[in-house]
Order: structure tokens, then C-alpha cells, then sequence
């Protein structure tokens, strides 16, 4: 007999910064939401599609990465995939939601991949300031070249 699996690894932006609280036992949830980019070709042009994830983390991690989980932070994310059900109203009402497991700081709020500004040069070893690479517009014109 096959073991199920639920795993999802997601890297994205915070779209706010994080919410922590206490449970009654004592221990700290911080929830907070990731953007997700998705850039797709539609005819001749490219466009992007945002989708929304909220995350919650537990415990020490929740304690130790408060402060860091601010908005604009791009974060990769290791977790598992939990669904809430509850009534409101006479209405069933569900959830989904990513319980992390890992949870790795990538960038400073408002930064790019790489840590530096988007569109700006970045200060190389010896000082000189170099080119921070082409941005995604270089990239508009390639033809899909996905195998499958």
C-alpha cells in the first residue's frame, strides 16, 4: 500500500507583514500571506498572474522569524497543505492553508532575487559597481522551448 504525500515548496513575496498570537498552551502561530508571480505567454504577449497563499508557522520558528516576515520579503517555504472546516451561518465553510515547516529569508523587503534593487546596479567585490543582469523584459520575445 502506497503512503500518501503532501508537500508544496512555494518561493514568493509577503504581501503583508506577519500576525503572531499565543494559544492558550502557549505556543506562537505566525500567519502571514505570499504572492506568487506566474508569467505566461497569451498570444503574442506576456502576462502575469499573481496567486495567493496564506501560511501559517509554529512555534520557535514562528518566535525566531517575526521580525524578519515583513512585507515585500521574498520567502521560500517548505511546508504541508491543511484544510479548515467549519459552519458559519448554517453554511460549511472551508480553508486551505500551508502549515510551514521551513521557512528560508531570500531577500530584504523590496529587493530582487539576488538582494539587490530591481534595476539598479549592484557593488561588486572590489568595490565597482557592476550591472544587477537584465531584467524580465529580456526575456519577452524567446520562443517556448519546453520539450513536453
Amino acid at each position: 500500500m502506497a503512503n500518501d504525500i503532501n508537500v508544496v515548496v512555494l518561493v514568493g513575496r509577503l504581501v503583508r507583514d506577519c500576525e503572531v498570537k499565543v494559544t492558550a498552551g502557549g505556543t506562537s502561530v505566525c500567519r502571514f500571506s505570499v504572492a506568487v508571480n506566474r508569467r505566461k505567454k497569451t498570444g503574442d504577449n506576456w502576462a502575469d498572474e499573481v496567486n495567493y497563499f496564506d501560511v501559517a508557522l509554529w512555534g520557535r520558528s514562528a518566535d525566531s522569524l517575526k521580525t524578519y516576515l515583513t512585507k515585500g520579503r521574498q520567502v521560500s517555504i517548505e511546508g504541508e497543505l491543511r484544510q479548515n472546516r467549519w459552519e458559519q451561518d448554517g453554511q460549511q465553510r472551508s480553508r486551505v492553508e500551508i502549515f510551514a515547516n521551513n521557512v528560508q529569508l531570500l531577500s530584504s523587503p523590496g529587493t530582487g532575487v539576488d538582494g539587490a534593487a530591481p534595476d539598479r546596479p549592484v557593488s561588486g567585490p572590489s568595490g565597482q559597481v557592476q550591472n544587477a543582469g537584465p531584467g524580465p523584459e529580456a526575456f519577452e520575445d524567446r520562443e517556448e522551448d519546453i520539450p513536453f
